[in-house]
């Protein structure tokens, strides 16, 4: 472990920490704490910032409830700034977005890379916006019941294409049941946070199982 000593704070004694999801990986905020702060971020396992237009300590949540419990602090190679990742229990902007960064500049199409979070977002877009032509607008449309129906089908369709071992067929009905599933997602207003906790829960429920069985 890191011996906070060897952090360099600058002239003001602030060191900037940028604040990541930890399940999506997703960029909230970028703040900036100084010792003590930090100090507390670790005592408490909560994200504590140093305020530099109120000039004050502050705990983030205390007033909105959408407190960040700290997953890790990692230290870049020169020592001057900090990742924190963590668990958030609701939007880290104060404007109510999920992230302070949400204005974007500029994407390179070209480039863009897929993620569960943007397919997730942009479903969400979707049953805002209820686009003419779109496939998602037509189930969010229709209702809990068609996107229902249209799950159960794909998992037919999946377990149909694996019991005749074919591995391509296979992928190609998961990523359907996928993309169904979390159109199912969007309508009970689910997000992958809410799985992640839930997969998480089991993780531990099973690991703890294990360990009782290897003392038996």
């Amino acid at each position: 472990m890191l011996d906070i000593k060897k952090l360099k704070f600058d002239e003001k004694g602030l060191i900037p920490a940028v604040v990541v999801d930890s399940v999506t990986k997703k960029v909230l905020t970028l703040a900036y704490m100084n010792e003590e702060s930090l100090k507390i971020t670790m005592e408490k396992k909560m994200t504590c910032f140093w305020s530099r237009s109120r000039n004050e300590l502050w705990l983030k949540g205390e007033t909105s409830g959408n407190y960040q419990h700290v997953v890790s602090i990692t230290a870049d190679c020169d020592y001057d700034a900090l990742v924190v990742e963590v668990e958030k229990d609701g939007p880290a902007c104060h404007l109510g977005e999920d992230s302070c960064f949400h204005n974007r500049l500029f994407t390179n199409e070209e480039k863009k890379e897929f993620s569960l979070d943007g397919l997730l977002s942009l479903l969400k877009g979707r049953k805002e916006t209820l686009p003419e032509g779109s496939y998602t607008t037509y189930l969010f449309q229709k209702g809990i019941d068609k996107i229902l129906k249209k799950v159960g089908e794909e998992n037919t369709e999946v377990i149909i294409a694996a019991k005749a071992d074919d591995k391509k067929e296979t992928i190609y009905e998961i990523a359907d049941l996928a993309y169904h599933v979390m159109v199912l997602m969007v309508e009970m207003g689910i997000s992958l946070e809410d799985i992640h906790a839930e997969l998480a829960s089991r993780h531990v429920i099973d690991h703890k199982v294990k360990q009782e069985k290897m003392t038996k």
